[in-house]
């Protein structure tokens, strides 16, 4: 019974000193001492220590004479960290926050930057991931951040940047859509394959990708027996890249890009997976 009644009280005791250990507080620093010590961790490369300080800041003194700069860091700590997400979030923050910032065109730049990166992910940073292959998701939201930037600051030191990666996204989606058209011309989709194509002529003619959309529009639409069509790709290609490969050297057009092939009751079955290896 003594046993018994000994083991009640330690465990009581447990149960208080651990409610007691709990309920101790944590030690505020002085505002100028988390902010500094955020700022020497940044300087050395230890981006967790100084999110923890900027965390910290942004609870105790979320109205102190650091929160704006601090805010402005937690963007870069958390980017630096390769948490985009993080950072996004942190940019929509200060944004919401500080709309009349002098410093929300970088807010603005780092949430499209964050946005950029998000769809390429870890793997593409050490590996040969073929970006055109992959779906472009963030990379709306990034083009229209950048968008705003310059339409907003058209002044700012992050203008060239963000330009420049316009220019990256939007030959990135023309080579996502052409990626599409040579799915579709394995598939022996010529008509899927030839809209494809037309959308990248249309929508993105400054692309490095328009060759090709052109020989595979001209193809498509020969296939397709349409005249016209493939004349006025024709007609287009020489203008644009007279010396394409895609001519003889009489000028004729000769490219084959649609190879149709016979294809095995395995393949077909598989639409093309399958069965031809």
């Amino acid at each position: 019974m003594r046993s018994v009644v000994r083991l009640l009280l330690l465990t009581t005791l447990m149960v208080l000193v651990s409610a007691c250990a709990s309920n101790k507080q944590e030690e505020v620093l002085p505002e100028e001492t988390y902010y500094e010590n955020a700022r020497e961790a940044m300087n050395s490369g230890n981006f967790n220590e100084a999110e923890e300080n900027l965390d910290a800041l942004e609870t105790y003194y979320p109205f102190g004479r650091y929160a704006e700069q601090a805010q402005l860091d937690l963007i870069y700590a958390r980017f630096q960290n390769l948490d985009l997400e993080g950072a996004r979030a942190a940019a929509d923050r200060f944004l919401r926050l500080n709309p009349q910032s002098e410093h929300a065109d970088y807010a603005l730049f780092m949430r499209g930057l964050a946005s950029y990166n998000l769809d390429l992910g870890l793997a593409a940073r050490y590996f040969p991931v073929d970006v055109s292959a992959r779906d472009p998701g963030e990379q709306t939201q990034a083009f229209r951040d950048f968008s705003e930037l310059l339409n907003r600051y058209p002044d700012s030191e992050y203008v060239a940047d963000a330009r420049q990666r316009m220019i990256a996204i939007r030959n990135r989606m023309a080579a996502l859509e052409l990626h599409a058209a040579r799915y579709y011309i394995k598939r022996e989709a010529y008509i899927a394959a030839n809209n494809r194509a037309r959308y990248v002529v249309e929508n993105y003619p400054t692309s490095p990708v328009v060759e090709e959309a052109l020989i595979i529009l001209a193809e498509t639409f020969r296939f397709l027996d349409l005249k016209k069509g493939a004349r006025d790709a024709i007609a287009l290609l020489k203008t644009n890249f007279p010396d394409s490969e895609a001519f003889n050297e009489d000028g004729e057009f000769v490219a084959d890009v649609l190879k149709r092939e016979d294809r095995s009751l395995t393949s077909v079955i598989t639409f093309g997976l399958m069965g031809d290896e």
